[in-house]
């Protein structure tokens, strides 16, 4: 392929690369974030959860922790019923059976333990025989003791406790009271015969005490949880409205990127088509003909003498629009040498550059950098729409912040219209103003309509 054919392709491909559409669509950037209300209501639903969740434990260990209270009384009153009312009164009379002696103690039963939940009470020999129960058709009758009631039986003083098994022999007159807390003790006849004293409790009256503990502890605990969620209420309402600004703050800012980055693309794109091509095209042109005709010396020499100035003057675009595709290494380099290639190519253009950088060395890699993009979006600017004879580039380092000030005398503008300026599609310094905001810098401009731009940059060090 000829010179000529590679010059118009590199061409026809920039002039594409001009026109080719976004890589994103700014419209279609969009952090889609819950409303605000809809946040509160998935808080307080989760709340609402917990708060059910809690008061389901609560219901729970309080229902426990009753009825382990009832057991516990139970047991306690079988005690105290057993050594303080049975036991003085089994003589030697009673453990043999005599009817008049069962009748009195019968009697005393009744008057004093057979009363509220405590519905049936048996008396035992160490043979399992029922010695004594309020229900006479169980007296005289025997069944063998269990393991826990013998124990029982054998160690005066102790009490066990269990749900009776209704469907064992000896439990057939309590069905109708369908479930039963039944608790033994042992005790001793005035003879010394080891007797084992069984009391039946109604289960139902265990039940109603864990509810009735439920009951007393529940208002206070789901009121105090009910407390808490309603106090959270506003913080969670206030804690959804700073989210949803931060994600439409990250929406905005993504957007100015991607807007800043398509311009910026487009720009690069131009320049190639515009400049470094068409010199390029030229040049191609002029060599052309010089080959095919007939020059004289001197003319050849003037061609070739004015053929390298133009690729000098390529290679500069090129060099600059380098720097603008991948800056310099700044960790390395050092700002002032980033500085310094981006006032060369101002330069080119025939301004006059005074470059300042004292005090601009030695600044963190993240700090340089903030600084060498705001200069090149600065100084892109002053190049393309300024109009200046001489530029002020100047950095460095006061109070903890570093600064950065372009002063030009160019055209200005009216700076109370850099907002509409931003939203007409000039987005370079709107989005260097909104990455300085975000690391804690600020960006000022100050212009005039023929009387020059002054953009101040400030980035904390620290």
């Amino acid at each position: 392929m000829g010179t000529h054919h590679r010059t118009m392709v590199v061409g026809l491909l920039s002039g594409c690369l001009a026109n080719r559409p976004p890589l994103y669509d700014p419209g279609m950037v969009n952090l889609r974030g819950s409303s605000t209300a809809g946040l509160l209501v998935r808080f307080t639903a989760a709340g609402l959860i917990v708060l059910l969740s809690l008061a389901a434990l609560i219901a729970f260990v309080a229902r426990q922790a009753g009825t382990e209270q009832a057991t516990e009384s139970a047991r306690q009153v079988t005690f105290v019923t057993a050594q303080g009312v049975v036991q003085p009164r089994l003589d030697a009379a009673v453990i043999a059976g005599t009817p008049a002696a069962l009748q009195a103690f019968d009697a005393a039963m009744r008057r004093y333990v057979l009363q509220g939940s405590l519905v049936r009470v048996k008396l035992w020999n160490a043979d399992g025989k029922i010695v004594y129960s309020d229900e006479p058709r169980l007296i005289g009758a025997s069944f063998p003791l269990g393991a826990e009631e013998a124990e029982a039986l054998r160690i005066q003083g102790s009490s066990e406790s269990e749900v009776s098994d209704l469907s064992r022999p000896e439990n057939r007159f309590e069905v109708p009271y369908k479930k039963l807390l039944e608790v033994y003790v042992g005790v001793r006849g005035t003879n010394g015969e080891a007797m084992l004293f069984e009391a039946y409790f109604q289960y139902k009256a265990v039940t109603d005490a864990g509810q009735a503990a439920w009951q007393r502890f529940a208002p206070p605990s789901l009121g105090a949880l009910l407390v808490l969620e309603l106090v959270q209420i506003p913080f969670a309402w206030s804690l959804a409205r700073r989210v949803q600004r931060q994600q439409r703050e990250r929406e905005r800012l993504l957007r100015h990127a991607v807007e800043a980055s398509d311009a910026e693309r487009r720009r690069i794109a131009g320049e190639l088509h515009d400049g470094v091509v068409q010199e390029l095209t030229g040049l191609n042109y002029a060599l052309d003909a010089m080959r095919l005709g007939n020059p004289t010396e001197g003319q050849r020499a003037g061609l070739i003498a004015d053929s390298a100035s133009r690729l000098r003057g390529s290679i500069g675009s090129l060099r600059s629009l380098l720097v603008d595709i991948y800056p310099p290494n700044l960790a390395e380099e050092g700002l002032e040498s980033a500085l310094a290639e981006l006032a060369a190519g101002l330069e080119r253009t025939g301004m006059e550059v005074r470059l300042e950088t004292e005090g601009a060395a030695n600044l963190p890699p993240a700090v340089a950098a903030l600084l060498f993009r705001a200069a090149q979006e600065i100084i892109r600017n002053v190049a393309s729409h300024s109009g200046a004879r001489e530029v002020l580039i100047s950095a460095g380092r006061s109070d903890g912040r570093a600064t950065l000030v372009i002063d030009d005398d160019g055209r200005g503008f009216d700076e109370t219209r850099l907002d509409e300026r931003s939203s007409g599609g000039h987005l370079g310094l709107r989005s260097i103003g909104d990455l300085l905001a975000e690391s804690g810098g600020m960006l000022t401009v100050r212009a005039a309509p023929g009387q020059g731009t002054r953009v101040e940059v400030e980035v904390p060090v620290g």
